[in-house]
């Protein structure tokens, strides 16, 4: 999408050492609404016609555009919750490595969200190393739902997170994928 991929150009910031790149100025801590529509649109096109029946996302980056998507698609949007809450008293639980924060989390959907009636489609802010994704495909592993696919805002495609869901047949998109980060933090976005 080409619109994400100048934006990230224009405002994300990389550091080689250690494979990072900050968005923060329009997705990570300040959001651009209109951008976040524009990717919601370009998902819900991607991933017509493949029977999803619920949008799951994780904490806290992926809420935005899959809330958007859930309007566009006119479907509830369920996230994982990155702690387990007192008011979910049955849940399915898994543990994602957290890239930004260096540490591992126990999350939780609550049942009566993830079913095996529900074909659902995950949506992400980043696809690195494929930790939050494994996390998911466990959830629906232990609930019987279904993942009809998987969608990213932003693939660090230096990273082994395609290769991954590859290797799980999970089909998916991402809308803009950093395939290197050069000596001098440039960033080479396709």
């Amino acid at each position: 999408m080409d619109e994400l991929k100048q934006r990230i150009l224009k405002d994300g910031v990389a550091r080689k050492e250690g494979g990072v790149v900050l968005v923060s100025s329009f997705l990570n801590h300040q959001l651009d609404p209109e951008l976040m529509m524009h990717c919601a649109q370009e998902f819900a096109r991607l991933f017509e016609g493949q029977g999803v029946n619920k949008i799951v996302t994780i904490e806290a980056s992926g809420i935005a555009p899959a809330i958007l998507l859930g309007y566009i698609m006119h479907l509830p949007v369920v996230f994982v919750k990155k702690k387990i809450p007192k008011t979910v008293d049955d849940s399915w639980k898994s543990w994602v490595w957290s890239f930004t924060r260096n540490d591992e989390t126990t999350v939780c959907i609550d049942r009566r969200f993830l079913t095996d009636k529900d074909r659902i489609l995950f949506v992400d802010d980043f696809l690195a190393d494929g930790h939050a994704s494994g996390s998911i495909i466990d959830l629906c592993r232990q609930s019987g739902a279904q993942i009809a696919g998987m969608g990213f805002l932003v693939e660090k495609g230096f990273t082994k997170g395609g290769q991954f869901l590859r290797d799980h047949g999970i089909r998916y998109h991402a809308l803009a994928t950093v395939r290197q980060i050069n000596d001098d933090n440039t960033m080479m976005v396709e």
